[in-house]
């Protein structure tokens, strides 16, 4: 094997893969770099210049080719900064990483130091470009209270240290962020750099800065610097899983150490640093509102900080991986992809002294904003909050004690100074603070990566050492420099024979996965027992590829109904995103290949705890369940750092050319690369052991290939299968032109639309229930959390398409801006219209006079709906006002129509948005409409259910039916409406006006109408076809019918009827305006009137025994099912007791069956005659002493039924005998006595005169069929609407 061939074959399992040089290029010379931005009025000092990778060794590695624009982009994402020897030219630490397409990450590790500019021509560039800059700005040459430093490609460097150094008072001279080459001495940024293929960021950062400072020291290193680079990257293996590796740096030895395969995965940034700057109540509502896949943005000026926080959150999503667009640093030349319309988690750098009110972001309906340097965060609206919140905020803040760190967070915020007051200014009023301010500025800057090798043992010294705490503060007041306290603890050691610096990587290594293990034992107990309702249904890995998105993976609403009620709400959301569909189809893809690393991990842990505790109790408690191996996992990582298992080779004298790396303090050798470019040509054990690994693993991958399908096909069908967001992980930082942006931005228009077909697909389907009816749940009903979750996505889905491409962000919904612009055009055109005509026209009323009285139709109109959400006080955000205006739209099945109304205008679209917004690709905006309309198909309460406090004007229409009665009446009629939110209370209807409306707070969906009137005058009869009720802002209309008189001496006698509503479908001919209307009159009226089962003539329809007996069966099984949903989504219990296919209604039919009603010239009778008659018989019975003998129990019973017909007779209200029996059921059944009556009714003698003999209620079997059916009910707690049980006294 050739020596290119080892390294290269080695490389999967080498530490380092490459090591990277940006600076500047003398040859090319200063470019100003224009796509971060640049502002010429700023001192040349304080400009951005391109960067440029100087060299990288090796050239490539098969498996992670070098993307030489990326790294230098993130290697220095400002480019160059100049410093002067007034300056701070402290040396920055900060990290990076690259997605690559199939979502594998690179990490990079960067040292970024100052070195002296030798080129005169550079020098000379900028002494020409300062004064040019002077000509044009002759005030900018007093200086600014703040000095050059922020200009630092970092602004990494803190400017409280630096006004803390000695130079910072040389700095306040009048040349200050100035320069002049004759006097002042010029430096550079330079950044080495490592890129590994796994994080470990500790080990990394000693290696870089011991490089440093052998560069900087005044002897040169003890070997050739190529010596060490070449041992990092050829002779230095990853460490095994479950092991430690100690490596050689030009000083000292480096220790670090990989989690074993039970363990969870490598996460070396420090999380208590993370803690510390968020707290941890912001930290636990970021953590959820990354897994609910919102936008995520983080700002610092400290590059380490934006990735500290960024691989601390998503190493804590474990077992999940964070799915979409992952940036932790966002070089200033991709700002434009803050535009992303998907979920994004990306690091924003932000400059000295801005402003957050002046951050400029396209969309913040969904945006999550963590300002780190202040110690804040900005939350979207209305989310739902992670399941026991406060116990884990507790079980996390005892953790961060145990290290001595407050979980209230707010480390000293060294980033972010104020001009005005430095530290200096601070001890001159608090002198006995300066000691304390200056260990904490170390040990924030400890955290931060930012101190070299000695400086951190310097600070771990400090740390409970109040002396040399005061000596710091005063050598660093009074400029001497601390450079090193070998002397005081040899090296800095500490116990048991460690560094500082290695006792401070073991409590950050140890509090990391504490940390750690608390969210993951939340996972664990969460999703216990997920694997029960994943759905295999693939026979093969081929067909579940290709049928991917047709497949149902998750069987939802079986795993939410298993679930404690206070975890629904976030449970609900967190099962629609990317991150759960994704580990779900990892679960199902274990079936046929090696079982994804995390999934392994937490199925592991899932079975260790079912051996350990059968979970089958606690199943649906929401108790809070503590973290239990703490202990065991900190202990497993001091064993391996305590305990080195394997030592790479020390560095050694390589075969170089003699002479060519000249040493010169202070400046960065240029390294021989033919010594660099490639690895040793001994096979050495670990380089062997992995080739014939490799050679293994190449056999295995081979075999199974024949056995599946190819790779590539089958990489194809992932990246279709993955959904959304997943093809963009990472922008391309190597290629910016606008035809790269243009396509990127093409990508999102068409994950967007592909994303709106899921969403209207997902709410179809889940509404039909047609899925859950396949998966055997019987009567499918989506649950009212279920519909929330999705009209939500659904909201936030249009915020990001209306946000992507807008020229100019106006407020933080970008809906509602365009809306206000449309309704701004509209009424401006509205009213010149108005001053051009004269106001004559009287359609409406002219129409209602020629037609029947009935609604007036109710005008479809985008305006209309804003003006009614504009007059709701309780919605006080343009996010909250977009979103009640689409759930508005949507209930009203006017959405699609709406936003196509929205988007007619073309003009004003234009005028909002950039060409490659996909509001202005028209192809894919009319797919996107359709996709809309389709949900048309099904009703929605989404306003309706939600908005419950506000006022909504309702119009009712009485129709009475004029061929059999009069259309006028002299009595004075009135209604009360009630939902089930309440009722209106009674309404009196001015006389003969058929048509009110009234304002009140929201009835819900409609439940009955009462309506009656006060008998008086000579035409009080009343013959009534309905009422219709219409919800005037929703457009709901409901209609009650009667088809009954109202009036004495007709009928049943009644005064008054309670009446049970349906919705009314609109008519087809609603969109030309029409609105619900009278039948015409040719037709019978609107109702099959109850006459076939009340006394009117008993014409009409007779049903037969077999289907009254079904019809009540098919009652009380709606009742059942009713009562076995969740409460919240149960509905009106009103309607299937007294509606059409209630069970009164059944009732009445068997009653009804054989019952002598019409007599020869004789009143006609009622059921209620018979109750009557019966409880008549049992009252005289029982005075004359017959019911005696009788058992006690059935005495009771009689005593009970008395009791509640004469309760029923004496109430006031005039309900006639009709409703007095239906009052009678619901009672009975409501208190559990109907069965207890039956056999009373039927045992009365005076049965047999008022029941022919085939009667079914003469019929023991079948009643005793009856008692059984309606024993049933017992089980529930029926309770009466209000409207029902009004004035019963018992």
């Amino acid at each position: 094997m050739s020596g290119t061939n080892a390294a290269s074959g080695a490389a999967p399992c080498r530490f380092a893969h490459y090591f990277v040089i940006c600076g500047i290029d003398t040859e090319t010379g200063l470019e100003p770099d224009e796509l971060a931005g640049e502002n010429f009025e700023q001192s040349p000092l304080k400009r951005t210049f391109k960067s440029k990778v100087l060299a990288h060794y090796p050239e490539n590695v098969e498996w992670n080719p070098f993307d030489q624009d990326a790294v230098n982009m993130l290697c220095m994402p400002k480019g160059l900064s100049f410093r002067t020897q007034a300056d701070s030219r402290e040396p920055q630490f900060h990290s990076f990483l690259i997605t690559r397409e199939d979502g594998s990450r690179t990490y990079g590790f960067v040292h970024t130091f100052y070195e002296e500019v030798t080129s005169p021509q550079i020098c000379s560039a900028m002494q020409t470009l300062y004064q040019m800059h002077q000509a044009e700005n002759p005030s900018s040459a007093t200086p600014s209270s703040s000095s050059s430093s922020s200009s630092s490609m970092d602004s990494l460097a803190s400017s409280l240290d630096e006004a803390d150094s000695p130079s910072s008072s040389s700095c306040r001279s009048a040349a200050c962020g100035g320069y002049d080459a004759s006097r002042d001495t010029l430096y550079v940024s330079k950044a080495l750099c490592l890129i590994t293929p796994m994080p470990f960021m500790h080990a990394c950062r000693r290696f870089l800065s011991q490089v440093h400072r052998a560069v900087a020291a005044a002897a040169p290193p003890p070997l050739p610097l190529e010596s060490y680079v070449h041992n990092i990257l050829y002779e230095v293996p990853l460490p095994p899983p479950g092991r430690s590796l100690k490596f050689h740096g030009v000083y000292e030895p480096i220790v670090c150490q990989r989690p074993g395969p039970g363990e969870l995965p490598l996460a070396d940034f420090p999380l208590g640093q993370t803690f510390t700057l968020l707290g941890v109540e912001n930290l636990v509502q970021l953590f959820n509102c990354t897994l609910l896949e919102m936008q995520i943005l983080l700002y610092s000026q400290d590059y380490q900080r934006l990735m500290t926080v960024a691989e601390g959150i998503t190493t804590l999503l474990f077992p999940f991986q964070w799915q979409h667009v992952y940036v932790p640093i966002l070089p200033a030349s991709l700002l434009h992809f803050l535009d992303a319309p998907v979920p994004y988690l990306m690091g924003l750098q932000s400059k000295e002294g801005t402003d957050r009110s002046k951050l400029e972001l396209p969309q913040e309906a969904n945006l999550c904003f963590v300002d780190i340097d202040n110690h804040c965060i900005e939350l979207p609206e209305d989310f739902p909050q992670f399941p026991n919140k406060p116990e884990l905020i507790q079980e996390l803040s005892e953790v961060l004690l145990r290290y001595g760190i407050s979980p209230v967070g707010g480390a000293p915020p060294t980033s972010v100074p104020t001009s005005t007051t430095t530290p200096g200014s601070v001890s001159t009023r608090h002198p006995g603070l300066k000691s304390q301010q200056a260990l904490r500025e170390l040990e924030d800057d400890g955290r931060n990566g930012n101190l070299g090798g000695e400086q951190l043992a310097v600070l771990d010294l400090l740390q409970g050492n109040a002396t040399l705490e005061r000596l710091q503060a005063l050598a660093k007041r009074t400029g001497v420099r601390v450079e090193a306290l070998r002397g005081v603890g040899g090296e800095g050691e500490a116990q048991g024979g460690r560094t500082a610096v290695e006792e401070e990587e073991l409590r950050n290594a140890k509090l990391n996965v504490q940390l750690r293990e608390v969210f993951a034992s939340r996972f664990t107990t969460m999703f216990a027992d997920y694997e029960a309702f994943v759905i295999q249904s693939a026979p093969d890995l081929e067909s579940w590829l290709t049928n991917r998105e047709q497949m149902h993976n998750f069987d939802k609403a079986s795993f939410l109904s298993d679930q404690p009620e206070p975890y629904l709400p976030f449970l609900s959301h967190f099962i629609e995103t990317q991150m759960f569909a994704t580990f779900i189809d990892n679960k199902i893809m274990s079936q046929w290949e090696e079982k994804e690393p995390l999934l392994r991990v937490f199925d592991g842990r899932i079975n260790k705890a079912r051996l350990y505790n059968v979970r089958a109790p606690s199943l649906r408690s929401s108790n809070y369940q503590r973290c239990t191996i703490l202990k065991e996992s900190a202990q497993a990582i001091e064993q391996r750092l305590l305990k080195i298992d394997h030592t790479a080779i020390h560095p050694h004298l390589l075969d170089m050319k003699i002479g060519q790396g000249k040493y010169e303090q202070g400046f960065f050798p240029k390294l021989q690369s033919d010594v660099l470019s490639v690895g040793p040509t001994n096979n050495n054990r670990w380089s062997n052991r992995t080739a014939t690994a490799q050679r293994r693993k190449d056999r295995h991958r081979q075999q199974t290939e024949h056995l599946t399908l190819d790779n590539d096909l089958k990489e194809k069908y992932m990246q279709e299968a993955r959904s959304l967001g997943k093809n963009l992980r990472q922008p391309k930082l190597s290629d910016l032109s606008p035809a790269v942006i243009a396509q990127t931005n093409w990508k999102f228009v068409e994950g967007l639309l592909k994303e709106c077909r899921m969403k209207t697909k997902r709410m179809l389907v889940e509404k039909m229930g047609r899925e859950a009816v396949e998966l055997g749940h019987g009567e499918a009903n989506i649950t009212g959390l279920e519909e929330n979750t999705l009209i939500a996505s659904l909201c936030d889905l249009l915020e990001r398409i209306w946000s992507h491409g807008l020229q100019v962000k106006q407020g933080k919904s970008a809906l509602w801006s365009h809306l206000l612009h449309y309704q701004a055009r509209e009424e401006k055109l509205e009213q010149q219209q108005q001053q051009a005509e004269s106001p004559v026209s009287n359609g409406p009323e002219r129409r209602k006079s020629e037609s029947s009285i009935g609604m007036p139709s109710l005008r479809a109109s985008v305006i209309q709906d804003m003006r009614h959400i504009q007059s709701m006080g309780a919605i006080k955000t343009d996010v909250g006002r977009a979103r009640a205006w689409i759930r508005l739209s949507l209930e009203k099945k006017l959405l699609s129509q709406h936003l196509k109304q929205l988007l007619s205008r073309q003009a004003l679209t234009k005028k909002l948005y950039k060409r490659y917004a996909f509001l202005r690709c028209e192809e894919e905006k009319e797919q996107f409409l359709f996709h809309l309309l389709s949900l048309n198909t099904v009703d929605y309460f989404c306003f309706t259910s939600v908005f419950t406090t506000i006022m909504i004007p309702y119009r009712a229409v009485i129709i009475p039916i004029k061929k059999l009665s009069n259309a006028m009446t002299t009595s004075n009629p009135w209604v009360c409406v009630s939902g089930e939110l309440g009722d209106s209370g009674v309404r009196q209807i001015t006389k003969n006006v058929l048509e009110m409306t009234f304002d009140c707070q929201n009835l819900g969906k409609l439940t009955t109408v009462q309506l009656g009137h006060d008998n008086s005058g000579l035409l009080a009869k009343w013959l009534v076809d309905c009422v219709m009720v219409r919800n005037e802002i929703t457009g709901h209309t409901y209609k009650f019918p009667c088809g009954r008189w109202l009036g004495k001496g007709v009928d049943d006698g009644s005064l008054e009827r309670v009446l049970i509503g349906e919705l009314a479908l609109p008519n087809a001919d609603e969109d030309c305006g029409r609105g619900c209307r009278t039948p015409d009159m040719q037709h019978s009226p609107g109702q099959t009137r109850r006459s076939s089962i009340t006394s009117m003539g008993g014409r009409g329809y007779k049903p037969t025994s077999a289907q009254i007996q079904e019809a009540i069966g098919e009652a009380v099984n709606i009742i059942c099912k009713h009562f076995h949903k969740p409460e919240k989504e149960r509905g009106s219990l009103t309607i299937l007791l007294c509606g059409e296919v209630g069970l009164v209604g059944a009732l009445e039919q068997f009653f009804h069956n054989g019952f002598k009603s019409a007599r020869l010239f004789q009143k006609t009778v009622f059921v209620w005659d018979f109750v009557e008659k019966a409880v008549a018989y049992m009252e005289s019975a029982d005075q004359m002493g017959d019911m005696q003998e009788t058992a006690e129990p059935l005495g009771l019973t009689c005593v009970s039924l008395c009791h509640y017909v004469s309760a029923i007779n004496s109430s006031p209200r005039n309900i006639g005998k009709d409703g007095k029996f239906q009052l009678l059921v619901c009672l009975g059944a409501r208190d559990r006595l109907l069965i207890q009556w039956l056999p009373l009714l039927v045992e009365c003698p005076v049965i047999q005169r008022m029941y022919e003999e085939s009667a079914l209620l003469r019929d023991r079997t079948t009643v005793n069929a009856l008692i059984a059916v309606l024993q049933t009910l017992h089980d529930f707690p029926i309770t009466l609407e209000a409207s029902l049980v009004k004035g019963i006294d018992l």
